[in-house]
């Protein structure tokens, strides 16, 4: 059979070479696509995570192995032998095994030990007492000392012989933040109050420098490497305050802290390794950590160390807030996602169906031969495969090339997808168009053929799942399953087959006026689009499906800009912002105004300890000068106000701007009394009510005239400034050093430094713009499929008196009126998806969740240019080809096209 089709299918290849070249480059980009896709939300995901880990610092990540002193019941050799290195070694060793993957431990970050549970005060005179309290200090002897720190001073503490309880003295190293802050050098000696036994003196042989201050080693009990100046409660104004700091001791005199009254313990500190963890194992991770904390892992660590051995961590929560955020941005990734896929998998039907048209008189000679039906699609699908198959393996090679990162079996799953479906599309469409033998195909004019009832039943069953996935989407929002991240997709689909029963009765209403006209050209161009085929059902599908797509991302993505863009400016205020606790100097405006880029600059006065007399709670009032501070209010749309509404006659009370909250409780009718932080007194009565204003971003505020308030009231503490491209090193040389310059594009590039945030946002990006792109291509084999038939009916009519003018008019109005119902149905129902999908999808996820802002909740809304660009590239697109094929099909000549035998 073999040595019977390798021919054909060598023949067929060589015979089109373009073609195969041109379905080769589609499904290789599709395939790379495809294949990108999961692991570049692998990567971004893993990103998030350990970022999030380290962001939670290892005092919050480290998983805390404690385990108590050994058993008094034990000889004091015996308590010894057990905290010696060897012995916690040993268990260390087999610690290890007990951690369930995925969970890994960094070795290298890990530490073993014995410390102190008490921190004693310490009797040495040379130590400092900030209010007369002597210092304490904790006694720790970790593992791998030498391995993580530098000497700066002296040397590394060593126990020439053998430690243990009644040892009298000892010698240990500090960090070199201990030693400044408790005032230790090399040769001082610390006593620590032994356990009926004389004091243990420690010696101070070494100042160190840790070499990784950050790495869980050093920071797991930040202690270790930094001093704690220690407040205790007191009711007096000034508390009580005392140094703690650490010694380190060679692990070899662990023993000694047996004979002090630090009650010692052991621990084993295992850091995991942030590099092992992965966003797809987390539910397996919040167990591993589970298990280890109160399950197997439990037990197996107290078997090899300790019955009374306890396991902490707070590495479970920093999982459980990635997995909090990440469920609110996966779901959208998923629509666009799901979308692009769609577009992508109708494209590739549409090949297949182009090339069985194209094919159609060959394939229906094969089938009156006698070609069966799987004999056929056989033929086609090797014709296919030959081609297809190694295109796809060439677009996974590249995909796993530029996304070095995540699983690879997902990758390869996509890419096989598109592959098969690549092989597939041409020998089902062939199958399909000639499963009965006929010598002539029959007409399948788009405006004259009546739908099917199989047609009918296809479009009720596709609409039931569309309904049940909005209905879920609005309820449960996006938290839901796949079918919602379809409820887009499958919106567009239904939208577009209701379109199509509704374009030929659009061309029937205009057929009538088109008649009326002067010339052929309308009459004919209407003529030609109403015998378009019904295969042209495909086309409208996938340009509507992905217009909706591209309109419902392009709004998701405008609606997280503006949400940044609005929570930063309800956090700023302004541009930029100059803040101080103290009242401004007189001349610092003035210098803040000859700044580049600073073109207004608006000073108000703060007081957030303002107290209405009346009631309890104190209300932020702000100072400002009504023209240059309303002029701010309107450009920024915080809050707007005419600036006479804030002037009053001497002697009558102020008038306010207040917030909702703030004029609920005090009302609007009756003056009443505010007190200052500076004891001085203001009455104020509210004229105006406002949900925001430049200068606060809270709920409550009041806003006077500051020329009522009396000095040092009405001296600025704040300036909003107006411009562009402002440096806040400048501003912040000229407001002096205490001030705090805040820019509004710092701000807003605060909410997107998440690397699961932006990583989701370039995804969500990519994926739109790769089907807004495959959408064109939709559209050019939409064109190219008619390009043939178009090429000779100009040249007929050319040799029947046709100009050119007329043959480009007629091919674009030809064009225009699937383009125009493509166009305008894909931005009705781009608007009514996101109208109808918005109330189940929340951006702030996206948008907002990697810091704290002043905005609750970030809505989807339709945005305009998202709408209206794309529909308008198709209508551009559409005529631009047809004006291009006009222009080819005039230079080639009539002869050309007309040659004797063409079937066209």
């Amino acid at each position: 059979m073999s040595r019977v089709l390798a021919p054909r299918v060598r023949t067929r290849l060589r015979a089109a070479p373009g073609t195969a070249a041109a379905l080769a480059l589609l499904v290789a980009l599709a395939a790379c696509l495809a294949g990108a896709f999961p692991r570049a939300v692998d990567r971004y995901e893993d990103a998030g995570l350990r970022r999030a880990a380290a962001q939670a610092r290892p005092d919050r990540t480290t998983v805390l192995v404690q385990a108590p002193a050994p058993d008094l019941g034990l000889s004091a050799g015996q308590r010894a032998t057990a905290v010696r290195p060897a012995a916690l070694e040993r268990q260390y060793r087999q610690i290890l095994p007990a951690v369930p993957a995925p969970l890994t431990v960094d070795r290298a970050q890990s530490v073993h030990g014995v410390a102190g549970t008490v921190s004693p005060e310490v009797p040495d005179a040379f130590l400092p007492r900030p209010t007369g309290l002597p210092a304490h200090v904790s006694l720790f002897a970790p593992s791998g000392l030498a391995a993580h720190a530098r000497l700066r001073a002296g040397r590394m503490p060593r126990a020439d012989r053998p430690v243990d309880a009644s040892t009298p003295g000892v010698e240990a190293a500090v960090t070199a933040a201990t030693a400044k802050s408790l005032r230790i050098k090399v040769g001082s000696v610390i006593h620590v109050p032994g356990a009926g036994r004389p004091p243990l003196a420690v010696r101070v042989t070494g100042i160190l420098d840790p070499r990784d201050p950050a790495g869980a080693y050093w920071s797991t009990v930040p202690r270790l490497r930094t001093p704690v100046l220690v407040t205790l409660p007191s009711p007096g104004g000034d508390p009580p305050k005392y140094w703690l700091g650490t010694l380190l001791l060679p692990q070899q005199a662990a023993p000694a802290l047996l004979g002090t009254t630090t009650n010692p313990f052991r621990y084993w500190f295992l850091a995991p390794d942030l590099r092992a963890l992965h966003a797809h194992d987390l539910d397996r991770l919040k167990s591993a950590v589970a298990a280890l904390e109160s399950g197997p892992g439990l037990q197996r660590v107290r078997a090899v160390t300790d019955d009374n051995t306890g396991i902490g961590t707070a590495l479970d929560d920093t999982l459980t807030s990635f997995a909090r955020l990440r469920s609110g941005i996966s779901p959208l990734v998923s629509v666009a996602a799901a979308g692009t896929g769609t577009v992508v998998g109708v494209v590739l039907l549409m090949t297949g169906g182009l090339a069985a048209e194209r094919r159609r008189a060959e394939l229906a000679l094969l089938r009156a031969r006698g070609a069966s039906l799987p004999a056929l699609a056989g033929r086609l699908l090797a014709e296919t495969a030959v081609v297809a198959v190694p295109a796809g393996a060439l677009g996974l090679a590249v995909a796993l090339r530029t996304v070095p990162a995540g699983r690879t079996a997902h990758a390869v799953a996509a890419a096989a997808a598109v592959t098969v479906t690549a092989c597939a599309a041409l020998p089902l469409r062939a199958a399909l168009a000639h499963r009965a033998v006929r010598a002539t195909a029959d007409r399948s004019d788009l405006a004259t053929v009546r739908p099917s009832r199989r047609r009918t039943v296809a479009e009720l069953t596709l609409l039931v799942p569309a309904a049940a996935a909005v209905a879920a989407l609005r309820r449960r929002g996006t938290n839901g399953d796949q079918l919602v991240a379809l409820a887009p997709v499958l919106v567009g689909v239904i939208a577009a087959l209701l379109l199509l029963r509704l374009y030929p009765l659009l061309l029937r209403r205009l057929t009538g006026p088109a008649a009326r006209l002067r010339g052929a050209t309308g009459h004919l161009s209407l003529a030609r689009a109403g015998r378009a085929q019904t295969s042209a059902v495909l086309p409208l599908v996938a340009l509507l499906t992905a217009l909706t797509t591209a309109a419902f991302g392009g709004s998701v993505l405008a609606g997280v800009a503006d949400a940044r863009e609005r929570a930063a400016l309800l956090t700023v205020g302004a541009d930029a912002r100059v803040d101080s606790d103290a009242p401004l100097p007189a001349a610092v405006p003035a210098r803040v105004r000859a700044v580049d880029g600073v073109r207004d600059v608006a000073a108000v006065s703060i007081d957030y300890q303002a107290k209405p007399v009346d009631g309890q709670d104190s209300v932020p009032l702000v100072g400002a000068d009504p023209s240059s501070y309303g002029a701010l209010a309107a450009r920024t749309g915080l809050g707007v106000f005419r600036p006479g509404e804030l002037t009053s006659r001497s002697g009558r009370p102020l008038p306010a701007v207040a917030s909702p909250s703030v004029a609920s409780e005090y009302g609007t009718r009756r003056p009443f009394p505010v007190r200052l932080s500076d004891g001085s007194t203001v009455t104020v009565r509210i004229a105006l009510v406002r949900d925001t204003t430049p200068a606060v971003s809270g709920g409550n505020f009041l806003i006077v005239n500051r020329s009522g308030l009396s000095s040092p009231a009405d001296r600025p503490t704040a300036l909003l400034l107006t411009g562009d491209r402002m440096d806040a090193a400048a501003l912040r040389h000229a407001a002096g050093g205490s001030a705090d310059v805040r820019l509004l594009a710092a701000e807003r590039a605060r909410y997107s430094d998440s690397p699961l945030q932006s990583g989701a946002e370039r995804v969500y990006t990519a994926a739109v713009a790769a089907g807004a792109g495959f959408a064109v291509l939709a559209l050019f084999l939409a064109l190219l499929r008619a390009a043939p038939e178009r090429a000779a009916l100009l040249a007929r009519l050319r040799t029947m008196g046709l100009t050119r003018a007329e043959g480009r008019r007629l091919l674009i109005l030809e064009s225009l009126p699937q383009a125009l119902l493509a166009a305008l149905g894909s931005t009705l129902t781009g608007w009514s998806t996101i109208r109808l999908l918005s109330p189940g999808i929340d951006l702030t996820a996206i948008a907002l969740s990697s810091a704290p802002s002043p905005l609750d909740t970030a809505e989807l809304r339709p945005d305009t240019w998202s709408l209206t660009i794309p529909a308008t590239a198709v209508v551009l697109v559409t005529v631009g080809v047809a004006a291009v094929q006009a222009w080819w099909t005039g230079r080639r000549g009539s002869v050309t096209e007309l040659r004797a035998g063409d079937g066209r």
